[in-house]
């Protein structure tokens, strides 16, 4: 991914309707001076999570992946959509949020992240990433903006982990939680061997309280904001969302690093400037729980792949 770049744009979307989705996605992308070749390969990874309420507050929301599939569409591109989930498949968590519906019509390919290639990161750890996020041109990050109980919150550079591919995540709680900063030094690692790429994330409404998953609540944000650097989205997303970055174990990794973004008076703004959208009010836990995963998380964990499994 390009971690260079130190432009974020940020507009307002108040709801999920298409014409001002599809407003909001032009205006974003042009802020950015996006550009994209006739006949690339643009996979977009948004954030699935198995399990998640109906409402699909946990995820990404449908109309926003439908709405960035058409845009590049448009530009000729070749789209995919995809993802790992902890449990199930993409197409699975896809169809329970709504997405065959938001992508009815669309020349779209629905994509499970079972085909690992072994990459080795900087922390040392080999890790299997999904095949199709390392093999495509061009790689579009689609968090959600939401509290998260290990995290504080999942914004641009958390949702890279899903290019891991299924059980490996689990895994790789359990085997580095508990190892002071380096679960999320593998996080911020990641960002350093995807291709070059956007992150454009959900914050139209956005999920506030523990997440990442359940005990959430929706926050109405009314917000798209991207970036072709994670890091620098990150950034501004915690400035939009009035937290302190110094209580996000992910940003204190990237600025532990000195990594491109991690400054909020270095950002430029083409858009709306944070402290335009800021607010005061988002609910974040007060405490974080662990991030490692127990042994009998894990077979647990392990039941529950196998029982999805059979019945997918």
């Amino acid at each position: 991914m390009n971690a260079e770049s130190l432009a974020v744009a940020l507009t307002r979307c108040p709801d999920y309707t298409s014409p001002r989705l599809a407003a909001a996605v032009t205006d974003l992308l042009a802020a950015l001076d996006l550009a994209v070749s006739r006949g690339a390969k643009v996979l977009l990874k948004p954030n699935l999570i198995s399990g998640a309420r109906a409402d699909g507050l946990a995820c990404t929301h449908p109309e926003v992946v439908a709405t960035v599939a058409r845009w590049f569409l448009d530009h000729g591109a070749v789209v995919a959509v995809g993802d790992s989930p902890a449990f199930g498949t993409a197409r699975q968590v896809m169809t329970a949020c709504g997405y065959d519906a938001a992508l009815k019509g669309l020349p779209v390919e629905r994509c499970n992240f079972d085909r690992p290639v072994p990459v080795r990161l900087a922390c040392g750890e080999q890790v299997g990433l999904a095949r199709p996020a390392l093999e495509c041109d061009l790689l579009v990050n689609l968090p959600k903006v939401k509290a998260h109980c290990q995290m504080l919150v999942s914004l641009a550079v958390k949702n890279c982990f899903g290019t891991v591919v299924g059980w490996r995540k689990p895994w790789l709680h359990a085997r580095h939680g508990d190892m002071g900063n380096r679960f999320e030094a593998l996080l911020v690692d990641l960002v350093g061997v995807l291709p070059v790429g956007l992150s454009l994330a959900d914050g139209v409404v956005a999920m506030q309280g523990s997440g990442p998953v359940k005990g959430g609540h929706p926050h109405p944000l009314g917000l798209l904001a991207g970036s072709t650097n994670p890091v620098a989205l990150e950034t501004a997303l915690l400035a939009v969302l009035g937290i302190d970055p110094h209580g996000s174990p992910v940003w204190r990794e990237c600025a532990r690093r000195g990594l491109t973004g991690c400054d909020p008076a270095a950002l430029v703004y083409p858009l709306l400037a944070a402290d335009r959208v800021r607010v005061d009010d988002f609910a974040v836990p007060s405490g974080l729980k662990p991030v490692s995963f127990r042994p009998h998380r894990l077979l647990l964990g392990a039941f529950k792949r196998l029982i999805v499994r059979l019945r997918g």
